[in-house]
C-alpha cells in the first residue's frame, strides 16, 4: 500500500526568519503524526535552518529544485552534493520553471538520474495547460512529459509524481476530484506499463489550489496519494488542517 504523502513547496516565499517560525509551527502542530508523510520545501536560502529546526521530527524536507551536474562554473546553480546533508526530496519539473523559465522534459530528465543517483528523492511534476485542456489532449501532454521524464531509468524506487494541471497553480481554480482521478489513474498505468509491479510504491499527488476545503475531494479518489500544495502550506493552520484531512481519510480507508 502506497503511503500517503504531503508536500508543501513554499516557493519564492519567506525570509530565512519567517521560515525558521513557520516550520517551528508545523513541527509543534504536527508532531507524532506518523502519516502521511509530509515534506516542506523551503527557499535554498532557508534549508539550512529549516533542515535544523526539523531535526528529530517526523517532518521531512525538501529542496525546490537542483541542478545536474556535480560542481562546476554554473552560478546560480545548486548541486545533489549540496543538498545531501539538508534534505531528502528534491521537486523537479514544477510547472512554473517549465513556462517561466523555459524548463524542458529532456533537462527534468538529466536532474532526475542526477537525483536518483545522489541517492535523493524526486518530486517529479508533470501536467497539461489550459490550452492542451480543453482540446482534449491531457493524457498525450502527460504521456509525453511523464515518459520523456523518465528516459533511462531502470528503476522507480523513492520517485513520487505530482500531477499539476497548470491552469489550477496558484489561480484558486482547482480540477475537480474527478478530472484527477482520471489523470492520475491514467498515470498509475503508465508506471506500471514502465516499471512493473514496484511502481505501485509511488505516490501519486494532486497539485493546483489546494486547500483545507478541497483536499477532502482528492484524497477520497482511488488513485490519489496526497497533494503538493502550494499557497496554502504558508499557512500553518491551513497546512495543518490539510495534512490532518489525509491522515483521517486514510485511517478511515
Amino acid at each position: 500500500m502506497v503511503r500517503p504523502f504531503i508536500a508543501g513547496n513554499w516557493k519564492m516565499n519567506t525570509t530565512v526568519e519567517e521560515a525558521m517560525r513557520l516550520a517551528s509551527s508545523l513541527r509543534y502542530f504536527l508532531e507524532g503524526i506518523q502519516e502521511p508523510v509530509v515534506v516542506l520545501c523551503p527557499p535554498f536560502v532557508s534549508l539550512d535552518r529549516v533542515s535544523g529546526v526539523l531535526k528529530g521530527s517526523v517532518l521531512k524536507v525538501g529542496a525546490q529544485d537542483v541542478y545536474f551536474e556535480e560542481k562546476g562554473a554554473f552560478t546560480g546553480e545548486v548541486s545533489t552534493a549540496m543538498l545531501r546533508d539538508l534534505c531528502e526530496y528534491v521537486l523537479l519539473g514544477h510547472s512554473e520553471r517549465r513556462f517561466l523559465l523555459g524548463e524542458t522534459d529532456e533537462l527534468v530528465n538529466q536532474k532526475l538520474h542526477k537525483v536518483m543517483d545522489s541517492g535523493l528523492k524526486p518530486i517529479l511534476c508533470v501536467g497539461e495547460n489550459l490550452d492542451q485542456r480543453q482540446k482534449g489532449r491531457e493524457e498525450q501532454v502527460v504521456r509525453e512529459s511523464l515518459l520523456t521524464c523518465l528516459e533511462g531509468l531502470d528503476n522507480c524506487k523513492g520517485l513520487v509524481v505530482a500531477y499539476e494541471p497548470v491552469w489550477a497553480i496558484g489561480t484558486g481554480l482547482a480540477a475537480t476530484g474527478e478530472q484527477s482521478e482520471a489523470v492520475l489513474g491514467f498515470i498509475r498505468q503508465l508506471l506500471l506499463q514502465r516499471f512493473g509491479s514496484d511502481s505501485m510504491n509511488v505516490p501519486l499527488l494532486y497539485g493546483g489550489s489546494v486547500t483545507p476545503n478541497n483536499i477532502g475531494e482528492f484524497v477520497s479518489q482511488q488513485s490519489i496519494d496526497g497533494a503538493l500544495v502550494g499557497g496554502a502550506s504558508l499557512d500553518a493552520n491551513q497546512f495543518q488542517s490539510i495534512v490532518r484531512t489525509v491522515a483521517k481519510t486514510n485511517f478511515n480507508a
